[in-house]
């Protein structure tokens, strides 16, 4: 499957449509980045269940901006609409299909109530969150 084009208009919508999100956030004048271009595709193809996405961070600077994006090319994978890894530099095939096993086998219900958890201790006890007051 080709690899489908990020922008700031489509990126909502696409990852909340798709289960299993990889993106490659790249630039044409990055050396490592296009070293990285073909092996990302081949996984595409070897994994045509998963959707395989580029943003261009030179066109789409405010997208990048956003997920702060400082180093490329950057790879994060987004599982049910939770981005569960995010790292930069170009990964080796056998690495990157590494990873898609272990993003693969990861338990959502278990990493949701995790982010809860640790969201719910970054707010102190006895505090309340914004809008919130007792009656």
């Amino acid at each position: 499957m080709a690899t489908v084009e990020l922008t700031k208009e489509n990126f909502d919508q696409t990852v909340s449509e798709n289960p299993f999100v990889l993106i490659d956030f790249w630039a044409g004048w990055c050396r490592p980045c296009l070293q990285f271009a073909p092996v990302y595709e081949r996984a595409s193809e070897a994994h045509p269940d998963l959707l395989f996405a580029k943003v261009d961070t030179e066109a789409q600077q405010e997208l990048a901006g956003a997920f702060q994006i400082t180093s490329i090319p950057t790879l994060m994978i987004v599982r049910d609409q939770v981005a569960i890894f995010a790292q930069p530099g170009a990964l080796p095939e056998a690495a990157l299909t590494d990873l898609i096993g272990q993003a693969r086998a990861l338990d959502m219900d278990e990493v949701r109530a995790k982010i809860a958890a640790e969201q719910g201790s970054a707010q102190a006890p006895g505090t309340e969150g914004p809008g919130t007051s007792e009656a």
